[in-house]
This record gives C-alpha cells, structure tokens and sequence, in this order.
C-alpha cells in the first residue's frame, strides 16, 4: 500500500483535487469519496506508463 498527500476542496456542487506529486493533474467528484476515488485511479494512470511525460514534484537536499 503506497500512501500520498492530495489537496483538495469543495467549489459548488463538486469535490476537486490533485496528488501532491502531481500538482498539475487535477481530478472532481460528486462526493468527497467519489473523489478519492478519482485520485487513485489517477495515481494508476500516472505511476503506470499510460501518460506520457509525466511532470512531478521531488524535495532535493543541497548541501
């Protein structure tokens, strides 16, 4: 089981939110569990080669 961080927020009638990793790669829902729903779909989507050039977010430590 893999865990990751979304944002998400609730505009009129529908749920909208995006994986930490993948900023630029939003998903909605009717409901806040149809959205989480949406998020890991979308997680398979991007981890699993079915979208090509796929941007992310990394944390790099410089010294």
């Amino acid at each position: 089981m893999v865990k990751q961080k979304y944002v998400y927020w609730q505009e009129d009638d529908l749920w909208l939110g995006y994986l930490e990793e993948f900023p630029d790669y939003w998903t909605q829902g009717q409901s806040e569990a149809e959205l989480r729903e949406n998020l890991i779909d979308l997680y398979k989507e991007l981890t699993g080669g079915h979208i090509p050039n796929v941007r992310r977010v990394a944390e790099l430590e410089v010294a």
